[in-house]
């Protein structure tokens, strides 16, 4: 017969392991969608850079063909009760800050942060090097300067936790479903103009 210290044990035990679930999910979902980046072709350094080029739209149709699945995915799991999104608020300032982070990152090296972790993954050089060490930079850099940047630039145009649907007043499907059409006949016509 088990004590109440057993007891109590065990429960610590599936708590904790519980408790991690959710990174374990995310650490297996990231490793297939690292797989998935370096089979679509996306981790290598010609690709990104013929995309940036407008001569190879491979990184354009996998993340179209991302979003699709990840908006219909999102919000069919959403209308069955499965999960709650908890958006965070946003605003012009945190898009630019964003945005040229990221364009200095992805001009500088030509990888994207996905793409970097595939390529680390494949062994690039490059990406361990100058990827992995821009990316603990850049982050002790805007960690540094978040303090000064957090009641400033990043508050500037603030428009917080709406959503299209939200801001429409409308149900999500009504949205959700012309963007989609929307953007499965953008990836018909870049398949069947060849590029």
């Amino acid at each position: 017969m088990e004590t109440k210290k057993q007891s109590a044990e065990n429960a610590t035990v599936t708590d904790y392991i519980a408790d991690k679930r959710p990174l374990l999910f995310g650490l297996g979902f990231g490793i297939l969608f690292g797989f998935l980046l370096h089979k679509g072709g996306v981790t290598k350094y010609d690709v990104i850079v013929g995309q940036l080029l407008l001569t190879d739209f491979t990184v354009v149709k996998i993340m179209l063909s991302a979003v699709v699945t990840g908006m219909i995915g999102i919000y069919f799991m959403k209308s069955l009760g499965w999960i709650k999104l908890s958006l965070k608020s946003g605003s012009v300032g945190m898009n630019i800050i964003g945005a040229l982070i990221f364009g200095v990152g992805f001009a500088v090296l030509g990888y994207c942060p996905g793409t970097i972790a595939g390529a680390i993954g494949n062994g690039y050089l490059d990406a361990i090097v100058g990827g992995l060490a821009g990316i603990l930079l850049g982050t002790w850099i805007f960690a540094i300067m978040y303090p000064k940047l957090k009641d400033g630039i990043l508050q500037k145009g603030e428009f917080g936790d709406i959503t299209i649907p939200r801001l429409l007043k409308v149900n999500d499907w009504v949205v959700v479903l012309p963007v989609a059409a929307l953007i499965i006949l953008l990836l018909v016509w870049i398949q069947n103009a060849g590029l």
